[in-house]
């Protein structure tokens, strides 16, 4: 059978049934109803979180608030589930809407709530010096590690937010100099300079 158009709610819950009624495997049921075999497991991922109706062809998209899309991709980037696990908890139709999200966040291109041009969050990293670096993991700490807060905050990703943050709890302050290329001299710390930056943020622990 080939695929023409999308394929009808019924057939998607016909397919899906079969499935789960062990008529046949993912690969064989995809192949009969002209689907990718991707596209048929989302059926059933969506079927068994959402019931038959996230199965219908809508004619609009969802609407998706950046604070959401950034707790989706925090999930993700904090945990061990699988994007389409994701997609399962969060309710969302498709695994590749979470994806495309993840690449933008991690290609550093702006999220911003569908359907509103205007309201965005900054997802772009931007240089900072280590002095700043300590500020904005002290800030972070002391407000009970609320990354996206201290990313808005200071202007950078939620990303060097978090990886900054993980860096001091593993392995300290040193971790936090900018080691890349030529940087590396120019960035040497002095005991003094250690000392204040390690003083800061055990008094943000406290």
């Amino acid at each position: 059978m080939g695929r023409k158009g999308k394929i009808d709610y019924e057939l998607k819950i016909k397919a899906v049934e079969e499935y789960l009624n062990n008529v046949g495997s993912q690969t064989s049921i995809a192949s009969k109803y002209g689907v990718t075999r991707n596209s048929f497991r989302q059926w059933i991922v969506n079927y068994q979180s959402m019931g038959k109706e996230a199965l219908m062809n809508k004619s609009h998209n969802n609407f998706y608030s950046k604070e959401f899309k950034i707790t989706v991709i925090k999930a993700y980037l904090e945990g061990d589930s699988s994007i389409y696990d994701i997609a399962k908890k969060f309710k969302i139709p498709s695994h590749t809407t979470v994806l495309k999200w993840i690449i933008k966040y991690n290609g550093h291109e702006e999220l911003k709530s569908s359907g509103i041009g205007e309201d965005k969050v900054m997802a772009n990293g931007r240089k900072t010096n280590f002095n700043e670096r300590i500020e904005i993991v002290k800030h972070c700490i002391e407000h009970q590690n609320s990354y996206s807060k201290t990313a808005d905050k200071y202007k950078v990703s939620y990303h060097q937010v978090y990886s900054w943050t993980k860096k001091y709890e593993e392995s300290g302050v040193e971790a936090l100099k900018d080691k890349r290329g030529k940087q590396k001299n120019a960035n040497e710390l002095s005991e003094i300079e250690k000392l204040r930056a390690l003083n800061k943020l055990l008094e943000a622990q406290k």
